[in-house]
């Protein structure tokens, strides 16, 4: 199962870099056409929106995965265990009630614009939408799964604060940390 998801995931940032690869070309190719040829490409702006649209989601998917969004963790490092948990499984939870908020929405939205076409691409609206259905599915599979790994004690402690640390800021803490010990022992 791990394989699977490891190679979704690569499959995603794939995806992100192709993303990224066709807005560069697009507006790239479109202020070159328009500045040397007085032409352009007439889905450059609509096709690069939804690219970027679709690189954003897909990117919170994979930093929702490696646990790499902003988040504030002074607090929750200072609990005990079962204080960390239950920190993480009411955050789980509240993450789960949004994200399906955000699911039934988009797949309303995409259902409801499936047969609008987008005015330059000619392409269906619904696959502009279609981005938060994939994002709901796939945020709500990752949040379940850590959920569940919480829930078993399976998580270490400190795998259930789930915001990555900051090198620079762990590194200026030892520091502090050095020379308050200095002080205490002069």
């Amino acid at each position: 199962m791990k394989k699977i998801a490891d190679l979704y995931f690569r499959l995603l940032k794939l995806l992100i870099v192709l993303c990224m690869l066709g807005m560069v070309v697009l507006v790239f190719g479109n202020v070159v056409l328009r500045y040397a040829f007085n032409s352009g490409i007439s889905v450059s702006e609509e096709l690069s929106r939804w690219f970027f649209v679709w690189m954003v989601f897909l990117g919170a998917l994979v930093a929702l995965r490696e646990r790499a969004h902003i988040g504030l963790d002074s607090l929750v490092k200072r609990l005990p265990p079962l204080g960390k948990r239950f920190c993480l499984v009411v955050g789980h939870l509240l993450m789960l009630f949004v994200t399906w908020l955000f699911l039934s929405g988009s797949w309303q939205q995409a259902q409801i614009n499936l047969d609008v076409v987008a005015p330059a691409s000619g392409l269906s609206m619904a696959w502009f939408y279609g981005v938060g259905v994939v994002f709901g599915v796939s945020a709500g599979l990752i949040l379940l799964h850590e959920l569940y790994l919480a829930l078993s004690c399976r998580l270490s402690d400190a795998e259930l604060v789930m915001v990555k640390g900051n090198e620079a800021a762990e590194e200026i803490e030892h520091i502090q940390h050095q020379q308050a010990a200095a002080g205490r022992n002069a």
